[in-house]
């Protein structure tokens, strides 16, 4: 199947949306969201690693999680479920409290199934100014982080798939 994977910077000057045709199943890439065990082995970009410490997968539940950067560097994230419909969307607020990133942004996870064991999945966050989302970019590389983090994904539920098979 051909890589099918694009960002969006140019629709909302406060959004970076991010998509990509997964080749797993719908139910499968929705369960790669519900266990730290599964983020552990895809969540952000290349070389980070992801050490959950609270998960709470419910509307109101929050995941607290250090994503510990190539460079040693760690970053707190604190990330607060808005909103669950099992397995279509989730529904998040990252935010930016003082003891966290300083980053606060809210994302919807859109988890489309195209009816062929592909599963087309759009990231859209969305951030309080044009402004903060531009820092955002420039600061932590969000937009690059985004593609990786999806291609990161997609490799991990294909490996996923072909176990199950």
């Amino acid at each position: 199947m051909a890589l099918k994977n694009s960002i969006d910077l140019n629709h909302d000057p406060r959004s970076i949306v991010g998509t990509r045709v997964l080749a797993a199943p719908r139910a499968l890439v929705f369960s790669a969201w519900t266990d730290p065990k599964h983020l552990a082995q895809w969540w952000g970009p290349n070389g980070f690693r992801t050490t959950t410490h609270a998960f709470d997968f419910r509307p109101g539940g929050v995941w607290r999680f250090v994503m510990h950067g190539p460079d040693g560097r760690d970053y707190q994230n604190r990330i607060i479920f808005d909103e669950i419909v099992r397995p279509e969307r989730i529904v998040y607020r990252h935010s930016g409290d003082e003891d966290v990133e300083p980053v606060q942004f809210t994302q919807t996870v859109i988890f489309k199934d195209l009816g062929n064991g592909d599963t087309l999945l759009t990231w859209h966050g969305v951030f309080p100014s044009a402004e903060e989302r531009a820092r955002v970019i420039r600061e932590y590389g969000a937009d690059k982080g985004l593609v990786q983090t999806l291609t990161r994904l997609d490799e991990y539920v294909v490996a996923l798939a072909a176990e199950r098979a």
